[in-house]
């Protein structure tokens, strides 16, 4: 059956845990936050990061669609690595949180309201959001690879505020109206769906051919999702947990796993794992797709690939990495790549979901409503509970 326009999130399907979370410390919360009971009775409530490592559920104002914009109702947000980045640390590289700022980029909704010079759009559509908005003039924005614009404005990085509140107002040439056949939580994956398309354009990936994935988190599990749909095989995906990489197999059985044996070396654990393609170099994956940005992994995923072959880094790491194996690289001429969120990927992102190219839905492994969107941080920011990919739901019914 297709959505209504007025779609509620269904119930969790089995596997899918609801937000039953223990109280844990406080100190990382800021004592202007509203308890979830208080937050229920706030026109637009948000989850905000502070300058000082704490987050807030807080009031934020209800803002109305300028020219070429669409006020949203946002339905559904998945929290991602980066926001507990910028919780725990107030960095990623240079992007540094300031001040208050609301997070969430993940995101799916329904336009409430349309600015002036909107075409594309009209009240009622369920949309996704792509949160970064360059500026469109710079010879990068002009040249298609708007993802690098140095005036980009990405949602819930400060200081642009993100899409855990109820409202928002987005430009809607970032918005796509998205079919009736996709579901608002799927809506929602095409955020990080799309770091995948567009590490993987930029690959060899190719029928036959092996690859390894580095890392069973949400990003490495649709990397591995969709190393099987591009027919890439043998796939063999890499994680220092026993629990994800079970998750792994369960999904995608095909799939080899490999623990990661934190008593060997980057080149004891390189070779254990070329050992599973064959004892030749030909044999040796041709492409890794590394998506943790942990150093160690990276320089693992050197000694892994096969000479001439490519190592794209996916994963945000540290700033500055100082042990990559400088000379193995140059001397077996392999292509270390990297990624800066994407370019141009909604649409294929839109066409491989509802094409059945793609199934991310396993992913989505807790729900929280809007109101207890502290306890979903709570619970991203601990490995130790088996999350992968969590999403905050607001079923509030507002009138279109």
């Amino acid at each position: 059956m297709s959505p209504s326009l007025e779609e509620t999130i269904p119930e969790p399907a089995a596997g899918i845990l609801e937000a039953k979370v223990s109280p844990c410390c406080t100190t990382d919360v800021d004592s202007e936050s509203l308890t979830a009971e208080e937050a229920v009775n706030v026109e637009n409530p948000s989850l905000q990061v502070t300058a000082n490592h704490k987050i807030k559920l807080v009031s934020a104002p209800k803002l109305r669609p300028g020219h070429g914009e669409v006020l949203l109702h946002i339905k559904v947000t998945g929290i991602c690595g980066s926001d507990i980045h910028f919780w725990k640390t107030g960095e990623i590289g240079s992007l540094k949180v300031n001040g208050d700022c609301i997070l969430g980029h993940e995101a799916a909704g329904v336009v409430l309201e349309i600015g002036e010079g909107v075409s594309n759009l009209k009240k009622g559509d369920r949309v996704a959001m792509e949160p970064g908005v360059p500026c469109g003039t710079c010879f990068l924005c002009t040249n298609g690879r708007y993802n690098l614009c140095d005036e980009v404005k990405f949602s819930g990085v400060y200081p642009y505020h993100g899409s855990l509140q109820r409202f928002k107002v987005h430009p809607a040439r970032w918005t796509y109206k998205i079919p009736d056949s996709m579901t608002l939580t799927q809506g929602a994956l095409l955020e990080p769906l799309s770091v995948v398309l567009h590490g993987i354009s930029r690959t060899r990936l190719s029928l036959g051919r092996g690859v390894v994935i580095c890392g069973a988190g949400p990003i490495g599990l649709i990397a591995l999702a969709a190393a099987r749909a591009s027919g890439a095989h043998p796939i063999v995906i890499t994680d220092l947990e026993p629990g994800r990489l079970a998750f792994a197999k369960d999904f995608v059985p095909s799939c080899h796993t490999y623990q990661i044996d934190r008593n060997t070396d980057a080149l004891g654990n390189a070779s254990a794992i070329k050992r599973l393609f064959g004892e030749t170099e030909y044999e040796a994956p041709e492409t890794i797709l590394e998506c943790t940005g942990v150093e160690n992994s990276v320089v693992t995923a050197a000694y892994t690939v096969r000479r001439g072959g490519d190592l794209m880094v996916i994963g945000v790491g540290k700033s500055i990495m100082n042990n990559l194996p400088f000379m193995h690289i140059s001397l077996a001429e392999i292509n270390l790549k990297f990624i800066n969120r994407y370019s141009d990927t909604w649409p294929a992102g839109i066409s491989a979901l509802t094409g059945g190219v793609l199934n991310l839905d396993k992913l989505v492994t807790h729900t929280f409503p809007l109101e207890q969107a502290i306890d979903a941080m709570k619970l991203c920011s601990d490995l130790s509970k088996g999350s992968i990919k969590i999403h905050v739901i607001d079923n509030k019914d507002i009138d279109i």
